[in-house]
């Protein structure tokens, strides 16, 4: 039998793994079978199980893909400038990329990631090990403004890094359960962020 070219396969992967993550968006991990992932693929249980040996296997693959989509929002660039107080509120929620502030659909899967991370604890670790660089990020963010004055140095940066990363695991519930028409609006949450975090001088100025 001819072997089929890497690019054919690595675009059968990743039909399989859209195909799933939009069965899991609609019913959840646990209540999304093996065929429901089949017939939204369109694709044979014999070329399905060619890539993956079960359905825990393509819960962990979507899954890692979607904590790898949330490291690369929080990648730093320590050689750039540091950026201006209102935009470490950019940065947090990072409002033009997914999954942060993608569709409501990208909120409900990662939601439904933390859930899982739950039950899984090698899933568990990988969700630590991204929110440990997601906070190292901020909280590099928050201690540069602080030295400059730009934000109170009262509080160590790693806490005031903890709590806007409560407040955008807050808005992800959010969106993902009222989606853009509700609550969750991206515009209306930076703005009461920026309020929060401006000093009395600069609120003023």
């Amino acid at each position: 039998m001819a072997r089929m070219p890497k690019e054919h396969l690595e675009a059968r992967r990743r039909q399989i793994l859209d195909a799933a993550r939009q069965c899991f968006i609609r019913n959840g991990f646990h209540a999304t079978s093996m065929q429901d992932i089949l017939a939204e693929a369109d694709l044979s249980a014999g070329a399905v199980y060619r890539y993956f040996k079960s359905k825990d296997d393509i819960i962990a693959a979507t899954a890692s893909e979607a904590l790898a989509e949330l490291a690369a929002a929080f990648e730093a660039d320590e050689s750039a400038a540091p950026p201006g107080l209102d935009d470490i509120v950019d940065v947090v929620l990072q409002v033009d990329r997914p999954p942060l502030s993608g569709s409501r659909e990208s909120a409900q899967f990662l939601v439904q990631v933390w859930a899982e991370a739950l039950r899984s604890p090698l899933l568990r670790t990988k969700l630590q090990t991204v929110m440990e660089e997601a906070r190292r990020v901020v909280g590099g963010l928050v201690a540069r403004h602080q030295r400059h004055g730009l934000l109170s140095g009262d509080v160590p940066a790693e806490q005031v890094a903890e709590v806007l990363m409560a407040l955008v695991d807050g808005f992800l519930v959010s969106r993902a359960v009222y989606g853009h028409d509700g609550p969750a609006d991206s515009a209306a949450f930076r703005n009461g962020l920026r309020a929060l975090m401006s000093t009395p001088d600069r609120a003023g100025g």
